[in-house]
């Protein structure tokens, strides 16, 4: 959200003469363009969920989660930003949170848009039992955009989330480098700030396919007006329930999830 400063200059009249303004109208005026003339620009947001959702799998046991992140953009289309949520640490074992830190480009050519950059997942605490490897995971990523339309593709180049022999002790099938995300998506507006929100996404996690699986999404959304966005979406996978399953909880189940979001 770019912050303008805002001004009020008076006058009055004094024994039938102009008074002269309390704040000289030049420096006003020079002031408010260079406010308006800045390449920077800040835009935060917090919202409540109905539970913390990643890529179809509930990260916290299907109960609510407050979220929210700040980003930071320099007219260029370099930008910087951070996120956290809280989640279960049963789902991500040890861990108190999750804090994501990205950095990228992002520049567009009338209806095409084009977006780079990198994303490190931190679980602070987040660790195995027995072995202590942490979650931490880095994704290189990319999305190319038209119009209402997305498709994006995410690299990890550590292992994704933690997945490798020391975690996995004799199941294990190596590192999990190179793991990759998919996914395309769509917003598609139809008036009076409603939108249908459209999604699928396929997660390949390599040398352990097993836990490979596709995910879905569809959803409408409402832009309220005054930063605030409320949705209600039906989220699907077809993950496998017995590696999913975590402490009677199935959490790539189908589910829905709602969320009111203000942005500032």
């Amino acid at each position: 959200m770019r912050f303008a400063e805002t001004r009020r200059v008076w006058s009055g009249v004094v024994s039938g003469l102009a008074a002269c303004c309390v704040v000289p109208v030049a420096a006003q005026t020079a002031d408010a363009a260079a406010a308006e003339a800045s390449p920077y620009s800040l835009t935060t947001h917090v919202g409540l969920f109905s539970e913390y959702v990643f890529r179809g799998i509930s990260y916290t046991q299907e109960k609510p989660a407050v979220q929210g992140g700040a980003d930071f953009a320099h007219t260029s289309g370099l930008y910087l930003g951070i996120w956290g949520t809280n989640i279960s640490s049963k789902a991500i074992q040890n861990a108190v949170g999750e804090i994501d830190v990205y950095g990228g480009y992002a520049t567009s050519v009338g209806d095409f848009g084009l977006d780079v950059g990198l994303l490190q997942f931190i679980f602070p605490g987040g660790r195995y039992e027995g072995s202590r490897e942490d979650y931490n995971t880095l994704e290189a990523y990319a999305a190319v955009s038209w119009k209402v339309f997305k498709l994006k593709y995410s690299h990890s180049v550590t292992d994704y989330f933690g997945f490798n022999d020391k975690s996995f002790g004799t199941a294990g099938n190596g590192d999990s480098k190179g793991s990759h995300y998919i996914e395309a998506n769509a917003a598609v507006p139809f008036g009076d700030g409603w939108a249908v929100d459209l999604h699928v996404g396929r997660q390949t996690v390599r040398h352990y396919e097993d836990f490979n699986f596709t995910d879905y999404r569809i959803g409408i959304a409402k832009d309220l007006g005054q930063g605030w966005r409320a949705s209600l979406a039906y989220i699907d996978t077809n993950a496998d329930s017995t590696l999913y399953t975590i402490d009677g909880v199935d959490t790539g189940d189908s589910k829905f999830l709602a969320s009111i979001v203000r942005s500032f």
